[in-house]
C-alpha cells in the first residue's frame, strides 16, 4: 500500500473540474477528455492530472454488454426510464451516472518498469479512505457479489458497494478511474440495472457472463453513512486530500495539441458508438 501512496504524492497535480457542466455535458465527452489526458500525461506535455465529472441520467454500457442477444429491448427501457446510453471505450459492464455520482480521474505517468496494475487500483482505493477518514466506517475493496459491474476493486461498507474502480492505459499514460455513489438510492439504480439485464437477456444462456444484480447489496455513501453529504463535500474532500500529497495543485483546462487530441480522441469514440447503439 506504501507503493500505492507514492503515486499520490506528485509535485503538482493539475486539476481539471467538470462536475458542475449540467446535464448537456455528455458521457462520451468525457471518455475522450481522459483518452487525451493519457497521451498528455504519458508524453510529459503534462504533469499528472486530477479530473472530476458528473454526467445526468446516463448509463454507461461496456462492450460485452452489447453483444446481448435483446439489446434493443434492454435499450428501450432505459429510455422509457429517461435514461441516455452510451458504450465506453474500456472494459466492465453496466454502470448508473447522475447528478448524485461523483466521477474521479487520476491520470499518471507510467514509468520505464511500468505502474502495476493493482498499485493504481490501491492509489485509487487509499485516496478514497484518506478522503473519508473522519468517519469510522471502514471501507473495504472487494468483489461484491450481486452489484452492477462487479470486480476485485469494489469499494464498499458493511458489504455494499458505494463504488467502483477501472483503468485505461494509453500512450505511457494510465487513468485509474472511480465512480463514486455519493446521494440517491445506490438500491434504485441498481434495479435499472437488474431490469436492463433482464429486458436484454430474458433469461437464455450467452457466451459471455452477466451479472445477476440484487439491488440490497448496493447504497450510498449518503446512505451508509447516515450523513448530509453532497456531490460538492466530496469534491472538496478530493481537492483537500490531494493538496496535502502534493507541493501545488492548480486547475489549468485543455491548451495546445490537447485540443486537438481531444477532437481525434472524441470523433473515434463517437464512431464507435454509432457502430454498436
Amino acid at each position: 500500500m506504501e507503493q500505492a501512496l507514492t503515486l499520490l504524492k506528485q509535485e503538482k497535480w493539475r486539476i481539471i473540474d467538470q462536475s458542475s457542466l449540467g446535464v448537456q455535458f455528455d458521457a462520451l465527452q468525457s471518455f475522450a477528455m481522459d483518452d487525451t489526458l493519457c497521451a498528455s500525461v504519458g508524453s510529459g506535455y503534462s504533469t499528472a492530472t486530477a479530473r472530476s465529472w458528473v454526467h445526468h441520467q446516463t448509463i454507461v454500457l461496456g462492450i460485452q454488454d452489447t453483444k446481448l442477444p435483446f439489446l434493443e429491448d434492454g435499450l428501450h427501457y432505459l429510455e422509457q426510464q429517461g435514461y441516455r446510453y452510451i458504450v465506453r471505450n474500456s472494459g466492465g459492464l453496466a454502470v448508473v451516472l447522475d447528478e448524485g455520482v461523483l466521477n474521479l480521474s487520476l491520470i499518471f505517468p507510467d514509468t520505464d518498469k511500468g505502474i502495476d496494475i493493482n498499485r493504481g487500483y490501491d492509489a485509487m482505493w487509499s485516496l478514497i479512505k484518506l478522503m473519508f477518514s473522519d468517519y469510522e466506517a471502514v471501507i473495504d475493496a472487494r468483489e461484491i457479489i450481486g452489484s452492477y459491474c462487479p470486480g476485485s476493486y469494489d469499494l464498499s461498507i458493511d458489504g455494499k458497494k458505494f463504488a467502483g474502480i477501472s483503468q485505461r492505459r494509453i500512450r505511457k499514460g494510465v487513468a485509474v478511474q472511480i465512480y463514486l455513489c455519493v446521494t440517491g438510492s445506490g438500491q434504485e439504480r441498481a434495479r435499472h440495472i437488474q431490469q436492463f439485464y433482464e429486458k436484454a437477456r430474458k433469461g437464455i444462456e450467452t457466451k459471455w457472463t452477466y451479472p445477476d444484480i440484487y439491488p440490497e447489496v448496493m447504497a450510498s455513501l449518503a446512505e451508509l453513512l447516515d450523513a448530509q453529504i453532497t456531490v460538492q463535500d466530496v469534491m472538496l474532500r478530493f481537492l483537500k486530500a490531494l493538496k496535502g500529497m502534493s507541493q501545488q495543485i492548480f486547475s489549468e483546462p485543455l491548451t495546445g495539441d490537447e485540443l486537438r487530441w481531444y477532437e481525434e480522441y472524441y470523433q473515434r469514440i463517437v464512431e464507435r458508438n454509432e457502430r454498436f447503439v
